[in-house]
């Protein structure tokens, strides 16, 4: 089978198409072939040895994949072959095919195409945990969304405002924030022509929000977090602008409020029955129309190191997918 090859760790310009031998499932592990994978920022980190996740050389990367089961391991009862399910394996789905535990695996809606699914679970899966579990957002709080029409930017504002909160979009573009408008977003603020801090404080009467979701990082995290309200909850995401910041620990003191760390890799391993209850629901509001995933760009398998790149530079707005097959 084809692959997006990982030989050596660096940038995507330094992944190889290569084949692979075809993987069997063992015990408890289904095999599925590859309909569409998602790109995601951590395909970005994993390839250059960056991310929490370090597989051994060669893997290919890709954390999330739609198709199909076309092989069954010991033991699978509750599956069979011709199943469409999404597959969410932190590596390797940048494949024809890939293997899968059985608890990394979830049934596809009737009606969900393969590049929706394919991009869904991490971005939901991550802002419905970050809201839901380490933020506690409840109707009525205001949340500001930093980075907000990238990938799970886009995702929290629109489950931040299905979850009856006021959210505040922020982004370098207009046309980006014309996007999260679409998806949502109350307000929002071109963070490369206004000051954040001003532009929060204006926008909700001095008091500051009670959420902020920070998928970005960077010079932004200090300005974004002097604008949160008493009680307030930082959701510490990502760094998608590259830098880690330092934040002045005075500052949660003052202002009576929690830094709070979403790992949501890591959650789905820790608390498997909670994230499988997590993606039941969000699946629900999929095919109920309460979310509308966004999908703006397609690549192929053979482009994969493009579209990883692209994703690197920033570029990408909702979801970006690689098409594997038909």
């Amino acid at each position: 089978m084809k692959a997006v090859l990982c030989v050596e760790h660096g940038p995507p310009e330094r992944l190889v198409i290569g084949d692979v031998a075809l993987p069997e499932p063992g015990k408890g592990q289904v095999r599925v072939k590859v309909h569409a994978s998602g790109v995601n920022f951590p395909d970005t980190l994993i390839i250059q040895n960056l991310y929490q996740f370090k597989p051994a050389l060669p893997f290919s990367p890709g954390g999330e994949a739609a198709g199909v089961i076309d092989a069954l391991g010991e033991g699978i009862t509750d599956l069979a072959v011709g199943d469409r399910v999404v597959a969410m394996t932190g590596h390797g789905c940048m494949a024809e095919q890939v293997i899968a535990n059985r608890a990394q695996v979830v049934r596809m809606p009737d009606g969900m195409p393969f590049d929706v699914a394919a991009g869904f679970t991490m971005t939901y899966g991550t802002s419905h945990h970050a809201l839901k579990q380490r933020a506690g957002l409840q109707p009525g709080e205001t949340l500001l969304v930093l980075g907000a029409a990238g990938g799970v930017g886009l995702t929290a504002v629109e489950l931040g405002k299905a979850m009856g909160a006021r959210v505040i979009a922020a982004a370098s573009t207009d046309e980006k924030l014309e996007l999260c408008r679409q998806y949502g977003a109350d307000d929002v603020i071109n963070y490369a022509t206004s000051d954040l801090k001003d532009s929060v404080k204006a926008l909700t009467k001095g008091r500051g929000v009670d959420v902020i979701y920070d998928p970005v990082g960077d010079r932004f995290a200090e300005p974004a977090f002097r604008s949160i309200a008493w009680n307030g909850r930082y959701l510490v995401v990502g760094f998608a602008a590259g830098s880690i910041p330092a934040l002045p620990l005075n500052l949660p003191l003052i202002k009576g409020a929690s830094i709070v760390g979403v790992f949501w890799g890591a959650f789905t391993q820790a608390e498997p029955k909670l994230h499988q209850e997590n993606m039941a629901e969000l699946l629900t509001w999929y095919a109920t129309g309460r979310l509308k995933p966004h999908v703006s760009r397609h690549f192929t398998l053979e482009e994969g190191p493009q579209a990883i790149r692209w994703m690197m530079d920033r570029k990408a707005q909702g979801k970006i997918v690689l098409s594997v097959a038909d």
